[in-house]
């Protein structure tokens, strides 16, 4: 019999009259039922949610800061259980799977350590001018009010931490709606946060469909919107609600750039392992996964055969078999999807240097090189196991090409020299420059965003935190300076 799986109401177990059913992307089993809120109880939560923002604004950061500590102290204690779930109900291979929950240990954490000392105020005399004279400006920061957090089904336990935990640092109250695909690891949150000793208002998981969406985004209660996804849907969102505060982090077509003083057989052995490993990571389905490789001409014809044994040698399979490397995507309707891309492509006259197969929801590893630059796969984010080579002649044709993109999420470049790394920070339009590396390395306290069609704001939990509050000052009238 299965387990139908409550939400989380105001910091309370709840049932709905509906469930719905997750599923295993790998082998269609049933993971589990979820219940869904009806629209009365969505109400009451953002009720209680608005009713709870004074006093959890108030609440001590050292009551904050141990519901933080608690929720990473569980995470790590229920770390394989947790990959399980992950696993089931993602397909993500249990290799990244835990690599995820250790993530989310470190997000809690983090945002534990930073509710600590956030917010100590910063004094500014203003007898700078001679109507100062007697006046202090004391500046803190407070919560902007209710968070929304929209979170994707690609990590949906650490990318939902990074919309609760900065919530939670800061004292703002936050509505979380997890991903319909993707919805038992937030779950899980919720479980572990009613363990604490959080206003029972201030959070709330809500696993509605997203078809109801819309009516939570326009919600005059909630000011704040923190969405991950596709470019499509999160400016859709802004562009609904103009004056509330949207914190968008969206999609990417990540490049990773080989110069020719990254040359040595150590060099490209390294970046080849880590080009392959990053572009099929998560079954491709990461925002910052190596999409492009723009490989100088002088190391193109050594890299490229490198970068195809790579991949090759990525082991495809079972998601809850350690040894794999590359599951399922999430539904078989996306793997359909990038084969669709990719034959366009292919018939465009692009050629295939490995994979190009899909079995049911899995797509395998795969490699094109000549793609022409207008087809789908080079313009659009491919969410998938699917790499692309390029050949450029010089540093400028290799940063104007991480450029010809509407996307500038990260970007990996490969060199030893530190005055090309100083000229790609300033060249490349991009949120992030990895340098050394490639496009998809995201330390969890770092900020994390992107340019142009990227998105707006910055995800990392101080800065997240800096994206929940605004700044306010107060002026300090007839005190000796």
């Amino acid at each position: 019999m299965t387990t139908t799986h409550a939400f989380w109401l105001a910091g309370r177990k709840a049932t709905g009259e509906d469930t719905f059913d997750v599923t295993s992307p790998w082998d269609g089993r049933l993971v589990g039922a979820v219940s869904v809120p009806t629209e009365a109880q969505v109400e009451e939560a953002v009720a209680a949610a608005f009713a709870a923002r004074d006093e959890f604004a108030a609440t001590p950061a050292h009551v904050r800061a141990a519901a933080l500590d608690h929720v990473s102290k569980r995470l790590a204690e229920r770390t394989e259980e947790i990959a399980q779930l992950i696993s089931a109900e993602n397909g993500k291979p249990m290799k990244w799977a835990r690599g995820e929950v250790g993530r989310a240990v470190s997000v809690f954490r983090f945002a534990a350590e930073e509710a600590r000392r956030y917010n100590g105020g910063e004094a500014q005399r203003l007898d700078t001018d001679a109507g100062g004279v007697g006046r202090l400006a004391l500046t803190r920061r407070f919560p902007r009010g209710v968070v929304l957090g929209i979170a994707p089904f690609n990590f949906p336990l650490n990318l939902c931490a990074h919309k609760v935990a900065p919530a939670i640092a800061v004292g703002a109250p936050i509505i979380l709606k997890p991903a319909p695909a993707t919805p038992l690891s937030a779950l899980i949150l919720g479980e572990l946060l009613a363990e604490t000793e959080l206003p029972a208002g201030s959070w709330s998981v809500l696993p509605v469909p997203n078809d109801r969406m819309p009516a939570l985004v326009q919600d005059e209660r909630l000011p704040v919107i923190s969405f991950t996804g596709s470019d499509t849907v999160g400016y859709a969102i802004m562009n609904s609600v103009p004056r509330k505060h949207c914190t968008l982090e969206l999609g990417g077509n990540g490049a990773a750039v080989v110069l020719p003083d990254f040359s040595s057989e150590a060099d490209l052995d390294w970046a080849a392992g880590r080009i392959a490993t990053f572009s099929n990571y998560q079954g491709g389905q990461s925002c910052i996964s190596v999409q492009r490789v723009i490989a100088d001409a002088s190391v193109y014809d050594r890299l490229v055969p490198k970068i195809v044994a790579a991949v090759e040698a990525q082991v495809t399979g079972d998601p809850s078999d350690d040894a794999t490397d590359v599951g399922p995507l999430v539904s078989e309707d996306a793997a359909k999807r990038v084969e669709t891309w990719v034959d366009e492509a292919v018939d465009a006259g692009a050629k295939v240097l490995t994979g190009g197969k899909r079995d049911g929801a899995a797509y395998a590893p795969t490699v094109l090189a000549e793609v022409p630059g207008e087809v789908t796969i080079a313009r659009e984010e491919v969410f998938g196991p699917v790499l692309t080579v390029t050949k450029v002649h010089g540093e400028a044709a290799a940063f104007d090409a991480v450029n010809d993109s509407k996307y500038g999420l990260q970007a990996g470049v490969f060199t030893r020299d530190l005055q090309t790394a100083f000229r790609a920070h300033r060249a490349l339009e991009v949120g992030g420059v990895i340098i050394g590396d490639v496009p998809s390395y995201r330390a969890d306290q770092m900020p994390y965003g992107g340019a142009k069609q990227s998105g707006v704001g910055r995800e990392g939990v101080r800065y997240a935190m800096d994206d929940y509050t605004y700044e306010r000052v107060m002026v300090v009238t007839g005190i000796e300076l």
